[in-house]
């Protein structure tokens, strides 16, 4: 999770419960200054308790690459990748739950935009998105709202604006990539709502953006609908899109 510090500074007391369960970061006008995690008894035969996370398997070697490097890897492979800040990550398959739910709410958001200018789109769909004239990001979101199809595409065929609302569906390789690295790059360049669906705890988070901070956030489970912030209207069972 990340928020702001203003945010930290008047829900210290929420926040501090939330660490028991998840990682919080915390932002100062966009960058990140700190990190707020639950406190672990350390062994007693490992007195310094370092916990090192494994390299992740979607992950391009490792290391950095600019974007001209990744666009000629982009162009000599049919395998799906994204570029997030510098890095290359190969996408794995998606399995087979991560696709019941893609296809459940792919069909709740056709049915609702049908008819407007909005349009539902799903991976694999380059998205590029610019943190500044330099910084050039390339994502495949699972599932995107894009209101501007026609106007933001380019002489290629290629879109070239920013999406309304993005859904990542979580998976075991993907879930720190989406659940941080995604939500401060969609926050940070335009997105307005990002929904994380996970799977595995059959929960639905919707993020509202407003001035590249997380304007607010709800968690939905079980029998509740999970609702819009953007999209007046729009809402999703819960129980509809988890079916294993």
């Amino acid at each position: 999770m990340i928020i702001n510090s203003t945010e930290l500074q008047n829900n210290f007391g929420k926040y501090l419960m939330l660490a028991a369960q998840e990682e919080i970061i915390i932002t100062r006008n966009g960058t990140e200054i700190a990190k707020l995690t639950a406190f672990k008894d350390t062994p007693a035969e490992n007195p310094i308790n370092t916990v090192q996370e494994k390299a992740p398997e979607y992950s391009y070697g490792g290391k950095k690459a600019s974007y001209e490097e990744f666009l000629q890897i982009h162009q000599e492979t049919e395998e799906r990748m994204e570029y997030i800040d510098g890095e290359i990550y190969w996408l794995a398959s998606p399995k087979t739950a991560h696709q019941i739910v893609i296809t459940e709410l792919f069909g709740f958001f056709f049915n609702f935009f049908q008819g407007t200018k909005c349009r539902p789109m799903v991976a694999p769909y380059d998205i590029e998105l610019r943190r500044s004239p330099e910084n050039i990001n390339i994502v495949q979101p699972d599932i995107m709202i894009i209101c501007d199809l026609e106007e933001k595409l380019n002489e290629n065929d290629y879109y070239k604006g920013v999406p309304s609302l993005v859904v990542e569906v979580l998976s075991k390789g993907t879930r720190r990539k989406d659940m941080i690295q995604k939500l401060d790059l969609y926050m940070s360049c335009g997105v307005n709502e990002y929904w994380i669906v996970n799977p595995d705890n059959k929960e639905l988070t919707v993020y509202l953006f407003e001035d590249h901070e997380i304007g607010n956030y709800v968690t939905y489970k079980n029998n509740e609908a999970a609702k819009s912030y953007i999209f007046e209207g729009l809402s999703v069972e819960i129980s509809r899109i988890f079916k294993i």
